[in-house]
């Protein structure tokens, strides 16, 4: 018996966190990014899942938090970030960050999804490791931004910057 199960913002969140690097880091700030349109299709084969599709819209972009730096993140530097960040990942070109896994077996409590993960139109192998109970899900995966032909943000020549890799993280409760 095979079904699908669709998440989404109403189930949960996905994220990016992001680092600092340069001569200047600790002046920079840790982000959380949110995306308020995301949708994964869960296939289920005999009540395993088989299959995993996820779907970003990049406009959708928020800067949900910024920690660390030297002062607090005002809400015009969420912006001028979220702005940065849409203009790094070519937003205007490429609206749509996919990762599609139809190699998923189990693993210590949860699973590994093993596929492809689409940036900026580039597409390379990726693999992802999740908890699940049967109604929540979460994992966490690094990415390194210039292996999609990102370039990480950067200002003061390059003395703060974001840090190449960055942490992709989903929680999220499934309904039956």
């Amino acid at each position: 018996m095979s079904r699908q199960v669709e998440l989404g913002p109403d189930h949960g969140a996905l994220t990016i966190r992001t680092g600092v690097t340069g001569k200047a880091a600790r002046t920079g700030h840790r982000l959380v990014i949110g995306f308020d349109r995301w949708a994964a299709a869960i296939s289920y084969t005999d009540d395993a899942p088989s299959a995993v599709r996820v779907a970003v819209d990049v406009e959708s972009l928020q800067v949900l938090s910024g920690e660390g730096g030297l002062t607090p993140m005002t809400a015009p530097e969420r912006g001028v970030a979220r702005l940065n960040a849409l203009k790094s990942l070519k937003a205007s070109k490429f609206g749509e960050i996919t990762f599609t896994a139809d190699d998923v077996t189990a693993a210590d409590g949860g699973y590994r999804l093993v596929g492809t993960l689409t940036i900026c139109g580039m597409s390379r192998p990726h693999t992802v490791e999740v908890t699940s109970d049967g109604a929540t899900v979460s994992g966490e995966s690094p990415v390194r931004q210039t292996d999609f032909g990102v370039k990480p943000y950067s200002l003061m020549m390059g003395a703060l910057k974001v840090a190449d890799e960055v942490v992709v993280a989903v929680e999220a409760t499934i309904s039956r």
